[in-house]
């Protein structure tokens, strides 16, 4: 993968994320020329302030919703690649906050494809949307590609319905350019060292337990489909180049999922917390029902198109990713290592689980 991105020009929205801010950090690693288009800085503390990469980027402050503006920057850095991750991507905050989740998640993702439609080079653009984009049924079987799509809470319907704009300009207008590949991924719940979204577990969970205080969870039996940024990056990446080498995948949807496991309680909330305690010894918690919104218990993707057609899987178990996670924040409050140095250790950690 490192060879395949050296010198090529990329662009990321929502860079300033969680996952975006990892995938720049990853993509500079590899020697590309990564241009970011971010509106703000979406937390504080910020991965993407902690690792200190504005200066190896090309940083862009910008929202995703003004198509002029966006336009112009895409058509003035000429990219290779496009990953779009701009998104308001936080449940409890789609309820605080509508009408903005909407133009961002939506109205935003068409300004991203308007302005592909437009392209005269050539490009290979990943568009990431979301699992909960799928009509939830509260099934253990695990969502296909094909499945139903539609929720109710104003996170989701905007995903899904940017998923299905998507589709469309696939359909009606991305086949019959030939200089423009694209196609949708869905990943779940990612977890990783960075992340300071409020109303992730997580995150949650160690900024209460580094002031040694008890964190409040909400839904304790909630099941997601937890794996590591890294797995999941690692998904979006391998499907940029396979778009590029091969344009049967051009217009494909994919799933990307941790393996499903015999039992599910293992990706219960409260499980993954009692895993944490393990690392994390001062750990407290206490359960408190949050009523006033409404959020799915049970939500599993299948993969297997992925793990077939993409030659991918999470690589890292549970277990392993918690321990990744962890490690990162105990050495960010510690301050013991220099942050970027230490998040780019764990890039070559995970590149040599790969080669294994």
């Amino acid at each position: 993968m490192k060879n395949f991105f050296k010198n090529k020009k990329v662009i990321i929205t929502g860079h300033t994320g969680f996952k975006g801010s990892w995938l720049a950090l990853w993509l500079n690693y590899m020697g590309a020329k990564v241009m970011g288009i971010s509106i703000n800085y979406p937390t504080e503390p910020s991965n993407f302030k902690a690792l200190k990469i504005e200066n190896k980027i090309n940083h862009k402050i910008l929202d995703v919703r003004n198509y002029k503006e966006i336009s112009k920057q895409i058509f003035k850095f000429k990219p290779d690649y496009l990953f779009h991750l701009a998104a308001e991507a936080i449940v409890q905050k789609s309820y605080q906050d509508p009408k903005k989740t909407w133009e961002t998640n939506t109205l935003g993702t068409i300004n991203i494809l308007e302005t592909l439609k437009n392209y005269k080079k050539n490009i290979i653009a990943i568009i990431i949307t979301s699992d909960k984009v799928y009509k939830n049924t509260e099934t253990s079987k695990g969502y296909k590609e094909n499945d139903r799509l539609g929720s109710f809470d104003p996170y989701s319907a905007s995903k899904a319905s940017a998923d299905l704009a998507v589709q469309s300009y696939i359909e009606s207008f991305f086949k019959k350019k030939k200089n423009i590949r694209i196609a949708i991924a869905r990943a779940g719940n990612v977890i990783g060292g960075g992340d300071w979204s409020t109303g992730r577990l997580i995150p949650d969970c160690v900024r209460q337990w580094s002031k040694n205080k008890t964190v409040v969870l909400s839904n304790p039996k909630s099941t997601r489909p937890w794996q590591h940024v890294l797995d999941i990056l690692r998904g979006y990446i391998l499907l940029a180049i396979s778009l590029k080498k091969n344009k049967s995948f051009n217009g494909e949807i994919f799933n990307f999922g941790p393996k499903k496991e015999k039992n599910v309680k293992e990706f219960q909330v409260i499980n993954i917390v009692k895993k944490m305690k393990d690392s994390w010894k001062k750990a407290k918690w206490k359960v408190k029902k949050n009523r006033n919104f409404f959020e799915s218990k049970l939500l599993q993707l299948d993969s297997k198109k992925a793990n077939k057609k993409l030659n991918w899987q999470c690589l890292l178990n549970l277990k392993q990713s918690i321990h990744f996670t962890l490690d990162w924040y105990k050495t960010y409050y510690k301050r013991s290592q220099n942050i970027f140095e230490f998040s780019i250790n764990q890039i070559k950690q995970y590149e040599k689980i790969t080669k294994q």
